[in-house]
C-alpha cells in the first residue's frame, strides 16, 4: 500500500477535453519524509513511518528531536504509518513525493470531519421531523427510545441520539485522482474529501478491487491562450 500525508486547501472545478465538468478537492502535499521501519522481526508487522510539515526546532522536545535526527530532517508536526511492504526498498530519511500517485489511480482518503458541535437528532442523524398538524408538540424530539420489543427498557447501543455531530476520524474511498503537479506539490481528486481546509488528510491506494482507471485528459489554459482571449 502506497500512503503520503497532505493538506486539503479546498474545492475546484476542471474540465476534460470534452468539456464534462469534475468538481475536485485540491491537496497540498509537499514531500514526506522516512522516519522509521517497521519490519516483522523487530515490530510484528510491516510498515513505514513518514513525517510531514516542518516545524521549528525550539518547539519541539527532546523525544522529537532525537528521533527526527535519526532521519537526518527537521522535527515534523505530523507523523503517520503506512502499513505494508510497498515502501521496503526506502531508507530512513528518504523522501517521498506526490508523483507516487498518477492521474487515474483509485484512493482511500482518511482525515477528521468537520466539528459542528452539539446537533439535535434530526441534524445529526437525519431523522424524521414528527407531525405539523392537529395540535402535535413534537416535532424535532428525538422520541421513545426503548421501545424497540422485549428490551426490558434498554437502550441499544447505536441508538441514534442527540450529540457530537462530526470531528471524527472518517476515510472516503474510491476516489479518483484527476491530476498529480509534482512541481507545485499539490494533487486533485475528485470529488469531496474530508476534514476543514487546511486539515491534515492521508491519501492511501484504495482498499477496493479496482486500483485504477483511465486517466482524463484536462483542458489546459497557457498565458499565451488567455492573453489571445482578452483580446478578441
Amino acid at each position: 500500500m502506497k500512503g503520503i500525508l497532505g493538506r486539503k486547501l479546498g474545492m475546484t472545478q476542471v474540465f476534460t477535453t470534452e468539456g464534462v465538468l469534475i468538481p475536485v478537492s485540491v491537496v497540498e502535499v509537499t514531500p514526506n519524509v522516512v522516519m522509521q521501519k517497521k519490519t516483522k522481526a523487530t515490530d510484528g508487522y510491516e510498515a513505514v513511518q513518514i513525517g510531514f510539515d516542518d516545524i521549528s526546532e525550539r518547539r519541539a522536545n527532546k523525544p522529537q528531536l532525537g528521533h527526527a535526527s535519526k532521519a537526518n530532517t527537521a522535527p515534523k508536526r505530523y507523523i503517520r504509518e503506512v502499513r505494508g511492504n510497498e515502501f521496503s526498498n526506502l531508507e530512513i530519511g528518504s523522501e517521498i513525493k506526490i508523483d507516487i500517485f498518477s492521474a487515474g489511480d483509485i484512493v482511500d482518503v482518511t482525515g477528521i470531519s468537520k466539528g459542528h458541535g452539539f446537533n439535535g437528532t434530526i441534524v445529526r442523524n437525519n431523522a424524521k421531523i414528527g407531525p405539523k398538524s392537529h395540535g402535535s408538540g413534537h416535532h424535532r424530539h428525538i422520541g421513545s427510545l426503548a421501545t424497540t420489543g422485549r428490551n426490558n427498557g434498554v437502550i441499544d447501543k447505536g441508538t441514534m441520539m442527540a450529540g457530537q455531530h462530526g470531528g471524527f476520524t472518517t476515510t472516503n474511498q474510491n476516489l479518483e485522482v484527476i491530476k498529480v503537479d509534482a512541481t507545485n506539490n499539490y494533487v486533485l481528486i475528485k470529488g469531496n474529501i474530508p476534514g476543514p481546509r487546511r486539515g491534515l488528510v492521508t491519501i492511501k491506494t484504495t482498499v477496493k478491487r479496482v486500483k485504477n482507471v483511465p486517466a482524463k485528459e484536462l483542458i489546459s489554459y497557457s498565458v499565451e491562450d488567455v492573453a489571445s482571449n482578452e483580446e478578441v
